[in-house]
């Protein structure tokens, strides 16, 4: 009979999982966040910062953390972000501590960052699980951005423009989902995090 393998203990606690979802606006990677929070409630998730004006509906704390560019900037010199980006007019970031504690006590954490930012963790965490999110065409994706009713023609004009430009960023991310299909998207993000549980460094066996 074969010997048991040895479950880790809090003693030889094996970091979190950091996985990090990013792509150009419009392809829905908070709709697959949200989607994968609510199969996999135990996800922890970082609530981002921005200094960009709440849409109708999104709540301080819940969607995001609203502030002025003044605090952001303050915020930023005393380094309280894993990373930050401007973006489309406005400043984003992820706010350091409470990535850094749930990864050190052993709990996974989801961001969904746009790729100025995911770029950033990327040089900070290299243990970090990087999936990009395309769209399925770029009709598709006018569509979409056009659809969501929140921004003028001249952004949706941007942010097509700028999509070209980040595609060619997708070769630095460890996978590429296309987001054809919300449901399909969302088993191929849970395929790679499983399969990412199993490798060998995050997986000790112990005999």
């Amino acid at each position: 009979m074969l010997p048991a393998m040895m479950i880790p203990t809090k003693t030889d606690q094996i970091p979190g999982l950091l996985v990090v979802v990013s792509g150009p606006s419009g392809t829905g990677k908070g709709t697959l966040c949200n989607a994968l929070r609510r199969e996999w409630p135990h996800l922890g998730y970082s609530v981002s910062a921005t200094t960009r004006q709440p849409r109708p509906g999104e709540i301080d704390g819940v969607n995001y953390f609203f502030y002025t560019p003044a605090q952001f900037a303050k915020m930023i010199q005393q380094n309280q972000f894993v990373e930050w980006a401007y973006v489309y007019g406005n400043y984003y970031g992820t706010p350091r501590a409470f990535v850094e504690e749930k990864l050190a006590a052993g709990e996974d954490v989801l961001l969904e960052i746009d790729i100025q930012g995911a770029l950033q963790v990327k040089r900070q965490y290299d243990k970090g699980i990087f999936i990009f999110v395309a769209p399925p065409s770029m009709e598709e994706l006018r569509r979409r951005i056009t659809m969501r009713g929140t921004e003028s023609p001249e952004v949706i004009s941007q942010r097509l423009e700028a999509t070209t430009t980040e595609v060619a960023y997708a070769p630095q991310y460890d996978y590429i989902v296309i987001n054809q299909d919300v449901g399909t998207a969302v088993e191929e993000i849970k395929a790679i995090i499983i399969a990412e549980k199993c490798r060998p460094f995050r997986r000790p066996i112990r005999l």
